[in-house]
């Protein structure tokens, strides 16, 4: 049987993704993690509740799980929420406002790692993806603000440079990047989305479809790098 998991199956993208590889003949069972309980109506995909920022609870998903994996998409991610606004100068820094971006952003996508590497296949192909986003590249960054959400997001491509260069040894036929999905018509978006181009807003199922058409064309000798949705490398 072949599987995947999305980890944060809740949002936009997450949603999106599972009913994208739902679709696909290449997958025969699809495992949702998403924070509340939920269903999609689909008897390939499968649901469990599951609180990222809680290691405890992303290492029972990974036992009810068990068995091997080809595809594990880690989506989950913060940029704002009716507690926290993006920074927009150096005078909006707070402690626990940043301590909470690095959880979600950072820490959390690290530890789902860490318990769901054990499932992945060694012997065929398999990939590890996390979504980032391109205000995370230290390189590209002209305009500066949202220290917590790019800090974070700069921090989470370092893990997935590490996790690539360790899994390379253990792991030869494994993709692990960082992935870019471009700017979604999501909750996520919508209070940023007044200077956005309609033809570059994208809806979820469009961003899914492409990225999860990139990681079948992307190989190993790829891994640890950061990529937008159509294929082109964001620099660190």
């Amino acid at each position: 049987m072949t599987r995947a998991v999305v980890i944060g199956a809740g949002g936009g993208i997450g949603r999106a993704l599972v009913e994208a590889l739902s679709n696909s003949p290449k997958y025969d069972q699809i495992w949702a993690l998403t924070r509340k309980s939920m269903t999609f109506g689909r008897p390939n995909i499968r649901t469990i509740a599951c609180d990222t920022t809680h290691e405890s609870e992303l290492a029972q998903a990974a036992c009810t799980i068990g068995g091997t994996l080809t595809r594990v998409i880690v989506t989950t991610g913060m940029l704002h929420d009716p507690d926290q606004r993006p920074e927009k100068s150096w005078r909006d820094l707070d402690s626990d406002r940043l301590a909470r971006s690095f959880a979600i952003n950072t820490i959390a996508p690290a530890l789902a790692a860490k318990h769901f590497i054990p499932l992945l296949e060694r012997k065929t192909s398999t990939a590890l993806a996390f979504l980032s986003a391109r205000v995370g590249s230290i390189s590209d960054n002209r305009a500066g603000g949202w220290h917590g959400y790019r800090a974070s997001k700069a921090a989470l491509n370092m893990i997935v440079r590490n996790l690539a260069i360790e899994l390379a040894r253990t792991h030869p036929e494994l993709t692990c990047v960082a992935l870019h999905p471009g700017t979604v018509d999501t909750e996520m978006s919508k209070p940023f989305q007044g200077n956005v181009p309609p033809d570059k807003l994208f809806t979820p199922a469009f961003s899914a479809r492409a990225m999860l058409k990139l990681l079948d064309d992307l190989t190993p000798a790829q891994s640890g790098l950061h990529y937008a949705w159509n294929g082109s490398e964001i620099l660190a």
